[in-house]
């Protein structure tokens, strides 16, 4: 009997002993193709030395100091490289433990940003159904996902959701995408008017939505229209790329892609890849002064931030990325990724999409390719396929709820950084029979 609290206490789960590469050896030495990088972390696989060296070094310098008492160089050289990457004017990091993490201090600098400057009245936060931004309260409250919110509805602050991009399933037949953009703009407006300009602190939204409805893309100009509402009303832009940034799509920062800067980031996953719990906000100009020419402080904090061990970790995972060329190499093998899926699955009945940016691919399961249903809630085909998929040496990322919190399924796939094409043509070959295992074709 394990005294370990898992997340699922009645799952029974194997031990990992050993990572190499893009693979996972259990106690038993069998070993299985990392194609989700876990939870779209490990984007530079399991072992890497150069990060392991760096991690020891640090630790024979200094592992860990209070952020109240000291700074770090290491926290300042990944600062640097973050600031020199990052869109426009988002120069300013805030270093936390993980994602949640982020995105909480992302919703405390934008309240604290209109204290500040005396617009005390902005306190709503908008975000998007079907959305996910974490576990901590904060970000449950704003987060649109029906089934993971209804436990703790009580505890959670008020937070207002509008539509999600999701062309797959809301694009009208005569719509073209800036059209459909231009709707869905609309409607964050109209909100935001009845909310009360003056009352809208921000709007919060992932930039490729990630694990509540499996890497959706938003389509053409729509952050860009989104900018121009949230502009028109003072409204914050806030962007979650804890799941989608860092290289996952092919870009360091997944809104480079768009031509959009927001006023906040958040990123972590890809960030320290796993080898240390790191996550970070980072603020634009605007903000961070309107901290420093008022209070100079801010109202908020957490024991790790800072880690120097867990910037360690990351500024080599990131300096990896660039020396190796690895974002060309996510480029091209996300689109080997999804033409090869394609090819494979785009006749089986069972598959309604496969969409994506990068090396961020998921894949949506329907009962009726045509009307687009969903297979019943009761027949968890997601946790099927991920049963199967581990008995097939293969992890990967599903999900349930997709739709609407309750129904559809979809699975994730987010393979390392570091994958060749012969990896990716036996991720997808390994897909395709786990699929053919639980849905097989008529």
């Amino acid at each position: 009997m394990t005294h370990v609290f898992h997340r699922n206490p009645k799952k029974h789960l194997d031990i990992a002993v050993r990572g190499q590469g893009i693979e996972v050896f259990d106690q038993n030495n069998k070993s299985y193709i990392d194609a989700s990088g876990g939870a779209a972390v490990s984007c530079l696989g399991h072992g890497h030395p150069a990060i392991i060296e760096a991690i020891k070094k640090q630790l024979d310098q200094i592992a860990y100091v209070h952020s109240s008492f000291f700074t770090t160089q290491v926290t300042e050289d990944l600062a640097d490289f973050l600031q020199q990457h990052a869109p426009g004017e988002l120069n300013h990091v805030y270093f936390l433990s993980g994602g949640s993490e982020a995105i909480e201090a992302a919703l405390k600098l934008a309240r604290q940003y209109f204290v500040e400057t005396g617009q005390a009245s902005r306190k709503y936060f908008i975000a998007r159904r079907q959305s996910y931004h974490g576990n901590t309260l904060g970000a449950l409250a704003i987060g649109g996902n029906a089934t993971r919110r209804k436990p703790f509805l009580p505890l959670l602050v008020p937070a207002h959701h509008v539509s999600p991009c999701y062309a797959y399933r809301d694009q009208l037949a005569h719509e073209s995408e800036e059209q459909y953009a231009t709707r869905l703009a609309d409607e964050l407006e109209q909100k935001i008017l009845e909310l009360g300009t003056e009352n809208v602190a921000a709007f919060v939204a992932e930039t490729v939505v990630g694990a509540t409805a499996g890497a959706v893309p938003p389509v053409k100009t729509y952050l860009q229209r989104i900018r121009q509402v949230c502009d028109r009303h003072g409204v914050l832009l806030i962007l979650d790329e804890v799941m989608s940034g860092m290289g996952r799509t092919g870009h360091l920062f997944a809104c480079d892609q768009d031509q959009v800067v927001p006023d906040i980031i958040t990123i972590a996953k890809g960030l320290g890849a796993g080898y240390q719990p790191i996550g970070a906000m980072i603020a634009s100009d605007r903000i961070y002064n309107a901290i420093t020419g008022g209070t100079g402080f801010f109202q908020h904090g957490h024991t790790y931030m800072g880690h120097a061990t867990a910037c360690a970790a990351a500024l080599a995972v990131q300096q990896v990325i660039q020396k190796e060329h690895l974002l060309k190499n996510v480029l091209a093998r996300g689109e080997q990724l999804r033409t090869e899926l394609h090819s494979a699955l785009d006749g089986h009945p069972y598959i309604g999409d496969i969409r994506g940016r990068g090396l961020f691919t998921g894949v949506e399961f329907v009962q009726d390719k045509n009307t687009k249903a969903p297979f019943d809630p009761a027949l968890k085909i997601n946790s099927q396929l991920k049963t199967q998929a581990m008995h097939n040496g293969l992890m990967m990322y599903p999900s349930g709820g997709t739709i609407d919190g309750i129904h559809g399924d979809h699975v994730l796939l987010a393979p390392p950084f570091i994958c060749t094409a012969a990896n990716i043509s036996e991720i997808v070959n390994r897909f395709v029979q786990t699929v053919q295992d639980i849905v097989p074709a008529k």
